[in-house]
């Protein structure tokens, strides 16, 4: 019995001796022996200085078949503190012995926050992460563009006059308020970008002038991806949105970009606004709300919301020109592309506000999307006239629907897995020049890209064509 116990004992030892003898013969030792990266230049996007930016990552792999020990990781940057690295789930600044099983991958996650230069304009910052392996280094670029900002908290604009230049970008947190008797203008490129819960209420006048090379552009303010190729500029829900309060008048927003909200625009009851050459899109709701509101749409870009694209209750709408399309990435829209309610007194859509029933006027149109187009479908007794329009769906024309085309499939970029959201129309599409004239306004004359519509007018926000 002690004999068997001995032997035992003696071939566990030399057991363990031989698995210690593979784990160290295990090691990759040749200077051949090398990680493999999934990128040699890490980029963490285009960022505001003096905020942290998005975390960013890269993968190393071991190709082999024996386990490979990096002997160093060490981070060089110009500035001590600009760059956070992780490596492996260990945080610092440079790492030892990392080893990599064979067959397998680490992860390596890189994170900045980019110092002032005092300048408006984007500068690039590089960092490098150096890996020495068996003898042998390698180098992966870490790339961060900053840009300084001007940070408002809360900000009440009183004066009759105020106008903001676009020398810097501007980042809003909490609130921007544009109080009665108030005028905020916006001259072009000016870049507004909203933190997480922030809006901008107009009870005065807002006057965004935006050209179609230097737009106006009021958005969330996180930027760069979000993971791998799919940028912040698809993400909804950034920042609540812009709202016209019920004494706000003669607002003009021209060739202005409003993104990425919760709650798109609203038009409140009682206010006036004209759009202009303007994209609205990337709303949680929807991208444009106007209740009981005077809103003047001039070839603009109303698309991409998990409600609808366009809600009308009540007051007064012109729209011509446009584009109301619907192929939202986050939630499968069920909502009328362009819904109205409040057309017919005494109807199941009366609000009982006892205000005067929707006046609207479309013309030149395009609707189309994952939903259906419109709603109300009969518009019998409303005063709601669509001229010239063309519909993904299929209808027939009556007193409402005039010259319509119908059953249209727009060739468009659009293309939700690829996350494309273009909506100009390929030069080969049947729609180019099929618009009236007749229908077209003098502020119609030229579309949101600046190309001249007449004398061959195309229905949609865009006469230019989509670049193939």
């Amino acid at each position: 019995m002690k004999r068997t116990l001995i032997l035992s004992f003696i071939s566990g030892l030399v057991g363990l001796s031989a698995l210690t003898g593979c784990i160290e013969d295990g090691v990759a030792t040749s200077p051949s022996a090398q990680p493999v990266f999934s990128t040699d230049t890490l980029s963490l996007g285009d960022n505001f200085n003096l905020t942290p930016t998005s975390t960013a990552r890269f993968k190393a792999y071991n190709r082999g078949d024996k386990i490979l020990s990096i002997s160093s990781v060490t981070l060089r940057e110009k500035e001590q503190g600009t760059f956070r690295v992780n490596v492996d789930g260990m945080s610092g600044q440079s790492f030892r012995d990392v080893e990599i099983r064979p067959g397998d991958s680490i992860y390596i996650f890189v994170e900045a926050t980019l110092p002032a230069t005092g300048l408006g304009e984007l500068s690039t910052v590089y960092g490098y992460l150096d890996f020495v392996t068996n003898g042998v280094g390698s180098t992966v670029v870490i790339k961060a563009c900053g840009q300084d900002a001007e940070r408002l908290s809360a900000y009440r604009v009183k004066a009759p006059g105020e106008s903001w230049d676009a020398t810097m970008p501007r980042v809003i947190f909490d609130s921007l308020i544009v109080e009665p008797g108030a005028t905020l203008t916006l001259a072009p490129g000016s870049q507004l970008y909203f933190h997480d819960k922030s809006y901008l209420k107009v009870y005065g006048t807002l006057q965004a002038q935006g050209r179609p090379d230097s737009p106006v552009k009021l958005t969330g303010d996180r930027r760069g991806n979000v993971v791998g190729n799919i940028p912040f500029d698809l993400m909804a829900s950034q920042w609540e949105g812009l709202i016209f309060a019920p004494e706000s008048s003669g607002s003009m927003l021209s060739h202005a970009v409003v993104s990425n909200t919760v709650a798109g625009v609203t038009a409140e009851t009682g206010s006036q606004v004209t759009f202009h050459n303007c994209r609205l899109r990337n709303s949680a709701g929807n991208s444009l709300t106007a209740v009981h509101a005077e809103v003047t749409l001039t070839g603009c870009e109303v698309a991409d919301a998990g409600g609808s694209a366009l809600s009308v209750t009540g007051g007064s709408l012109r729209a011509s020109h446009c584009t109301f399309a619907n192929y939202y990435l986050f939630v499968y829209p069920h909502e009328p592309i362009v819904s109205f309610g409040h057309t017919l007194a005494g109807s199941d859509d009366d609000d009982g506000s006892g205000r005067p029933v929707a006046v609207a006027e479309i013309s030149n149109s395009i609707f189309a999307g994952l939903s259906a187009d419109f709603s109300p479908g009969s518009l019998d007794g409303t005063q709601i006239y669509l001229r010239g329009c063309v519909f993904r769906g299929h209808g027939t024309d009556d007193d409402h629907f005039i010259s319509s085309t119908w059953g249209y499939e727009p060739d468009w970029g659009v293309d939700r897995q690829a996350y494309i959201f273009d909506y100009r129309l390929s030069p080969e599409s049947s729609l180019h020049g099929s618009a009236s004239p007749l229908l077209t306004p003098d502020d119609a004359a030229v579309d949101l890209t600046g190309t001249p519509r007449l004398p061959s007018p195309t229905p949609g926000a865009y006469q230019q064509s989509l670049d193939l």
